[in-house]
């Protein structure tokens, strides 16, 4: 077998976190609109229903999307805005919803736009309203 030639690894895919609840059709819709990006995002699924603390978190307000965020420095600024559970050690920082029809590169782009992705816009940054 012939070594495979050196040369850039390929870029890791995006870890997210959506809340979710069984036979939302939103939070599916976006499950599916995710899988099918290029690279797919490596996706945590957690349902809101099966945890009482999330629940009384989110309630009715699913599907949400949380990406992961560097830990705030022990001596530095408190947890960014949206950190889960207002945790900065915990990592996780949710985004805006995602607009219902973003599919392909728009909804690639509107997850760069909002820090999700590689190459991506600082946190909290506008979206470009092309993306949209």
């Amino acid at each position: 077998m012939a070594a495979m030639p050196p040369g850039p690894a390929p870029a890791a895919a995006p870890s997210l976190r959506l809340y979710t609840r069984e036979g939302c059709c939103l939070c599916e819709g976006l499950q599916e609109r995710l899988a099918a990006l290029r690279p797919e995002p490596r996706i945590e699924l957690h349902d809101v229903d099966r945890d009482p603390g999330l629940q009384a978190r989110y309630g009715l307000r699913v599907p949400v999307l949380a990406c992961p965020c560097p830990p705030a420095p022990a001596a530095g600024p408190p947890a960014a805005p949206g950190a889960v559970d207002g945790d900065p050690v915990l990592g996780w920082r949710e985004l805006p919803p995602v607009p219902p029809r973003l599919s392909g590169e728009r909804l690639q782009a509107w997850l760069r736009d909002h820090g999700a992705v590689a190459g991506a816009a600082a946190p909290g940054g506008p979206p470009s309203p092309e993306h949209l």
